[in-house]
């Protein structure tokens, strides 16, 4: 089956590309083990160098593989261009820092001299979401190329464009070939390559199922992994936080990407004393965010990555409606639609919705909404607004808001997340660690912690 690129905000297809063969696979996985056993003796101020100069790429190109990311994946073009940036960033950081974090740590012990020194494990597979189709692989890859590992990546099968133009970064930076592969392959074959010798480790950003799929895989080989999962970010608003800046704050942190980002603010539990004010002001700003062909520049809100992703979601809205929930705005797909010019009414448009009065016991309680969806709950008081936001199965990040100090430390104390955020929009920087628990995965991404994933910390005795 052809793997295909296909545009969401038009439904045409752009191109499609051929998966590799069998032996195309065999030959790439080859030039990737013996690229390692060269690549890790070269000096880590080189790799730190290429890691620079790709950095120096994106930022010169942005705007050729911002449009490249939108017309893929649909994400408003000044969203995308900014991705681009911060995947500059992410490369910027660990050519700046590796040096630094991977140098040998003395511990003082039974001996003359011993120490923990960091080396890398060899092959290790990426298996990327079109959400952020050029941050999520630069954010597993420069951390991992600064250690010395190299990289293959599986992509997912509608962003094969940007999956290749991350090889060419790489490639144009100067990194040897063989250091950083794109494999256009279907994800049936991913099992395959967790089997194989010469992969020694995997990362998986994606939904629960595939997260179980490759993890399962990978536990019968006995191999390390890291999983991003999905996530049901609770946003908690108590009365004496700055409302507008919470509100303003709501809008972007549950439109970001569309919608379709899982670390985005999906459940915002709101305390009873200022619930309406927060409700008209949300209603608000989700009723005058401008929808439409996501290339130009007004755009604030785009076409969901895929018709099936659509589907999805209004299934989701519409259950959810029939179990008793109360619609705000929005609530029903705009395909075929009028408000719409014609060229975009194929497209994969969902307005902003609001959902409220949610049934404890409806599916829409717990369960994550990946689009332009958000889920708006009344609490009475912190004790049950900290209830609430852990009555999920994810605990990817949250976002609290209030001056109370009080407040803010039980928030940061007692909500289940791999991040808080007080009165913040929850986000990933390349300084600090980035990861979920529960049933949103496991392992940390980005700042040190990230670095030391796919590493052998190896302790080093001598006497």
């Amino acid at each position: 089956m052809a793997i295909a690129s296909v545009s969401p905000t038009t439904g045409a297809t752009l191109k499609t590309f051929t998966p590799l063969t069998d032996a195309e696979l065999e030959a790439r996985l080859a030039l990737a083990q013996k690229t390692f056993e060269q690549y890790q003796r070269i000096p880590l101020a080189q790799r730190c160098q290429w890691l620079a100069k790709a950095a120096e790429i994106l930022v010169a190109n942005r705007e050729e593989y911002g449009k490249l990311i939108t017309l893929e994946m649909g994400k408003p073009i000044a969203e995308a261009i900014a991705e681009v940036e911060k995947s500059a960033l992410v490369c910027r950081y660990y050519a700046e820092n590796a040096e630094a974090l991977l140098a040998d740590v003395l511990i003082e012990s039974d001996t003359s001299r011993s120490f923990i020194r960091y080396q890398p494990l060899g092959a290790i597979l990426a298996v990327m979401p079109w959400n952020f189709p050029f941050w999520q692989v630069f954010r597993f890859a420069a951390p991992a190329l600064a250690l010395g590992n190299v990289g293959l990546l599986k992509h997912a099968s509608n962003v094969p464009q940007s999956a290749l133009a991350i090889q060419d970064i790489f490639t144009e930076a100067g990194l040897p070939s063989g250091t950083f592969q794109t494999l256009l392959i279907g994800a049936e074959r991913v099992a395959e390559l967790i089997a194989d010798d010469r992969i020694k480790a995997a990362t998986l950003t994606g939904s629960e199922p595939a997260g179980a799929s490759l993890a399962a895989a990978a536990g019968k080989q006995i191999k390390k992994t890291v999983m991003e999962l999905g996530g049901s970010d609770p946003f908690v608003v108590m009365p004496s936080a700055d409302l507008e800046a919470a509100v303003t704050t709501a809008a972007k942190a549950r439109m970001i990407n569309n919608g379709q980002s899982c670390v985005a603010a999906k459940r915002f539990i709101v305390a009873e004393a200022i619930a309406d004010q927060f409700e008209q002001r949300l209603v608000e700003q989700f009723q005058a965010l401008r929808v439409g062909d996501p290339l130009q520049p007004d755009t604030q809100l785009g076409p969901l990555a895929t018709a099936k992703i659509l589907q999805d979601l209004d299934r989701q809205v519409q259950t959810a409606l029939e179990k008793g929930a109360r619609v705000l705005t929005g609530g029903q797909s705009l395909v075929g639609s009028t408000t719409l010019p014609p060229e975009l009414r194929q497209g994969n448009f969902y307005p902003a919705t609001i959902l409220t009065d949610i049934h404890p016991l409806s599916p829409a309680y717990t369960e994550e909404f990946f689009g332009p969806v958000a889920l708006l709950l009344r609490v009475p008081d912190l004790d049950a607004a900290i209830q609430i936001a852990n009555a999920t199965p994810f605990g990817l990040a949250a976002s609290g808001w209030t001056t109370v100090a009080a407040e803010s430390d039980r928030l940061i104390n007692e909500l289940a997340a791999g991040a808080v955020f007080i009165n913040g929009m929850v986000k990933s920087d390349p300084r600090l660690p980035f990861g979920g628990i529960k049933r949103s995965g496991y392992g940390r991404e980005l700042g040190s912690h990230g670095l030391y994933e796919f590493a052998n910390i190896k302790t080093v005795w001598v006497k």
